[in-house]
């Protein structure tokens, strides 16, 4: 059986392609448990920018939530 992290880290493989093609890049930082919120890190073009945020709430987040059991909300840090 895999970890929340390892399912967290196969599920941003998924969308690292569409990121990368826009010259940015995350990082998996952390997961808490007692929340549920995964926590990662922008890098690259995504680091600064405006759309950064939209794209996790409307892209990154829901995904994770529908793949990864126990995810309740992802956070972003900046590079």
């Amino acid at each position: 059986m895999t970890t929340i992290p390892e399912q967290i880290e196969a599920s941003l493989a998924k969308l690292r392609p569409a990121i990368q093609a826009d010259g940015g890049n995350m990082e998996f930082i952390s997961f808490n448990p007692a929340t549920g919120v995964a926590t990662l890190r922008l890098t690259g073009a995504c680091s600064g920018c405006a759309m950064a945020a939209i794209s996790i709430k409307e892209a990154v987040e829901p995904q994770l939530k529908a793949e990864v059991p126990g995810v309740t909300a992802v956070e972003a840090l900046e590079e």
